[in-house]
């Protein structure tokens, strides 16, 4: 059982949501405005469902607020939107996967169920060094000469995926099926939107004096690959 946050204004959605998931065994709290959500976040939660049109809110802002008390969970958007842009800027404000409206409750559900595997704890694996990087699987840690990167948890299982096998190609689609889900119906910006902000923590840390920072390498046509300083 996982304790979820829907986000939702929509009387029917929201109702539909908050049933099948309590089916499924989760706790659920179904809060219908960005204030409510914003309360809702200061416990903990394991996932969050978040409509970006709320009538109180501006919803990017929310989920800002909401990846700023919960830096664990996963957070997932649900939008009418159909632009890029506006799904670029709700990945940057820190969530971790998108759906736009109208979807399918199925889709939805299994995309609830892959996070929420991926999420759960698994048997300890080996640390990983790649330069003054040091990344541990099990305790989901990430430091650059001691000092913690900060990374969101899909940045996490991003950065883990290509440390896992430095100075070697992984392709886009190998990525996306590792870090999100085998299924995935979604536009790959995903993937652009969390290498970018993976790049840019690598980046900062790389200021620092004499330390060694491995960096990420896009492959046109292909993928990236994770270069050993």
């Amino acid at each position: 059982m996982a304790r979820l946050l829907v986000v939702e204004d929509d009387e029917t959605i929201g109702g539909l949501l908050d049933a099948r998931l309590r089916a499924q065994g989760h706790e659920v709290a179904w809060v219908r405005t960005g204030r409510a959500a914003l309360r809702a976040a200061a416990s903990d939660v394991d996932l969050v469902l978040l409509d970006l049109g709320l009538p109180d809110l501006d919803g990017v802002e929310v989920c800002r607020q909401i990846r700023g008390a919960q830096p664990g969970c996963v957070l997932v958007i649900l939008t009418a939107r159909q632009d890029d842009m506006d799904v670029v800027v709700g990945l940057e404000a820190g969530a971790d996967d998108y759906l736009t409206k109208p979807f399918g409750l199925a889709v939805l559900l299994a995309r609830v169920r892959a996070h929420l595997r991926r999420g759960a704890p698994a048997a300890p694996r080996p640390r990983f060094e790649v330069g003054d990087l040091v990344l541990d699987t099990a305790a989901r840690t990430c430091d650059v000469a001691d000092r913690d990167l900060g990374l969101r948890p899909k940045e996490f299982d991003l950065l883990a995926r290509l440390v896992a096998e430095p100075d070697t190609a992984v392709s886009r689609e190998r990525l996306m099926d590792d870090v999100w889900d085998a299924n995935w119906s979604g536009s790959t910006k995903t993937l652009d939107v969390h290498v970018a902000a993976v790049r840019g923590r690598l980046a900062e840390a790389a200021r620092a004096e004499g330390v060694r920072v491995p960096r990420i390498v896009t492959l046109r046509g292909h993928g990236y690959r994770l270069e050993s300083p």
